[in-house]
């Protein structure tokens, strides 16, 4: 293994200056950096421990879903790829309209899925009837993302928590040699993770919404929440 070369080394080796700086930000500034650098290190070692997974557990079930061209099987979902993201949107029969938090990050998905689509396959699931989702993806200008109904609830009941929660969830499957497909990754942080003062959320976050709020004064918050209108 590589050994690395400290984070404060790298810190201080061509330091940034910007106009009118204080001596104080530029030394704290440079602290920051250290923990930049050295979360941009943890980050990249987590990565490599999801990658280094056993193998998940077989799907119980071919799970059969709605499409936009009709029914559709979990493994046709995979087309060209051996990797399927599948994300459960929480768009129920009993909402009025979609999530709020959901469409947000599902907004900003919408213009990458034809980068992600490249590398691996893009699913969007909710529990309302597919025309009723199909609507509102158009509602929200969604062109690019792939949107399917689970009208059994069978796939929600086994990868998202129950079969009639109104929760959001995010999966990962993975296609062998062999055809078999298995469960890769989900997140498993939620509320009884969540540290004093924070909403559960994953390291790093999804949503780009909190990554650039995060680098603002202000953050994030704790009182503000996207809206579905201006």
């Amino acid at each position: 293994m590589d050994t690395l070369t400290p984070a404060a080394d790298l810190a201080r080796a061509e330091p940034m200056r910007w106009p009118n700086e204080s001596a104080d930000y530029r030394a704290a500034r440079t602290a920051l950096l250290v923990e930049e650098i050295e979360l941009r290190r943890h980050i990249t070692r987590v990565n490599d421990m999801r990658r280094a997974l056993p193998e998940g557990g077989a799907i119980p079930q071919d799970y059969r879903f709605d499409g936009p061209e009709g029914p559709v099987a979990l493994s046709q979902m995979f087309g060209k790829h051996d990797t399927l993201i599948v994300y459960c949107m929480m768009y129920g029969p009993k909402r009025e309209t979609g999530c709020p938090m959901c469409s947000a990050q599902l907004d900003a998905w919408d213009g990458e899925a034809r980068h992600i689509e490249k590398r691996a396959a893009l699913a969007v699931v909710a529990r309302s009837p597919i025309e009723r989702i199909r609507k509102y993806a158009k509602e929200r200008g969604w062109t690019h993302l792939s949107v399917y109904s689970d009208p059994t609830g069978d796939f929600w009941a086994d990868y998202n928590r129950d079969r009639d929660a109104d929760m959001p969830a995010y999966a990962v499957f993975h296609r062998g040699a062999d055809g078999t497909i298995r469960h890769f990754w989900s997140p498993e942080a939620g509320f009884a993770t969540a540290d004093p003062g924070q909403d559960p959320h994953l390291a790093p976050d999804m949503n780009p919404l909190w990554i650039l709020l995060d680098t603002t004064p202000e953050g994030r918050g704790t009182d503000w929440y996207p809206k579905l209108d201006d």
